[in-house]
């Protein structure tokens, strides 16, 4: 790698470490990096996990306090987060790419959909939330039927993190938006601590199975940029109204799409 090709891509990487922390559409900005430096699609994506999750872990911790009263539903979402990147990982393994490639564009189509209706629906729904608190209260009321949802919401989202990873965030905030009745920014704390996890969990699979196909000098700069990133990320992202942070992740998902499916 080149002096060139290790400055975009530590570059790439504090860029996706800031987006990932306000929306989670990072991977669109380092994975076509480390493709320009040279490497492999499947060594690109092993990488590029790996490299991420300090921004991830920064991002979460910048969110902290809009975590206040959702630990508990967290811990609930963490495992099944864990094992669908464990199902990911799997996935990117030992399946052709345009196996899955295929259905990855119409994934983000339906999350954008998601954001975008999630006031509306939010609204036709709140009369029968089925004892769900307000949006505004701390810990929100989650049913049964409800948290069945969302854990399955978190299996699903975390086997295609652990698969590719690009606009997870995205497809974390139109799922879960739909099941729990939360301020925007609250569920984009959620997203962070569930994406730490899942590139965590992903990148110790592949750092246990695929160790060959890692490049290791390029995950470390992708690594120090998105430990800067995401603190930076967080520290501003969290100031942004809900408005224009559901445009943001919207224009960032419309993005995902088109490069996907081009």
């Amino acid at each position: 790698m080149s002096p060139w090709d290790a400055a975009v891509v530590a570059l790439a990487g504090l860029v996706a470490g800031a987006v990932n922390a306000v929306v989670g559409s990072g991977t669109l900005v380092t994975f076509p990096a480390l493709l320009a430096a040279g490497l492999p699609p499947v060594s690109a994506t092993i990488t590029n996990s790996m490299g991420l999750v300090p921004g991830n872990l920064a991002g979460a911790v910048g969110y902290r306090r809009e975590l206040r009263g959702l630990g508990p539903l967290v811990l609930r979402l963490l495992p099944a987060s864990a094992l669908g990147a464990v199902t990911g990982a799997f996935l990117l393994l030992h399946l052709p790419a345009a196996a899955f490639g295929a259905v990855v564009p119409a994934l983000v189509a339906l999350a954008v959909l998601l954001v975008v209706l999630q006031p509306l629906i939010g609204t036709r729904l709140a009369g029968r939330r089925d004892g769900t608190a307000p949006a505004g209260a701390l810990t929100p009321v989650v049913t049964p039927r409800r948290l069945a949802g969302l854990v399955l919401g978190a299996y699903a989202t975390g086997t295609y993190g652990g698969y590719f990873a690009a606009s997870q965030g995205v497809l974390q905030v139109g799922v879960f938006g739909l099941l729990v009745q939360l301020p925007l920014q609250r569920l984009n704390a959620v997203k962070n601590v569930l994406t730490t996890v899942v590139n965590a969990v992903a990148a110790a699979a592949y750092a246990l199975t695929a160790a060959h196909r890692v490049d290791w000098a390029a995950a470390g700069l992708v690594a120090a940029g998105s430990l800067v990133g995401g603190a930076l990320g967080a520290r501003f992202g969290r100031r942004l109204p809900a408005p224009v942070l559901r445009a943001f992740i919207v224009l960032l998902g419309v993005t995902s799409f088109v490069v996907l499916v081009r």
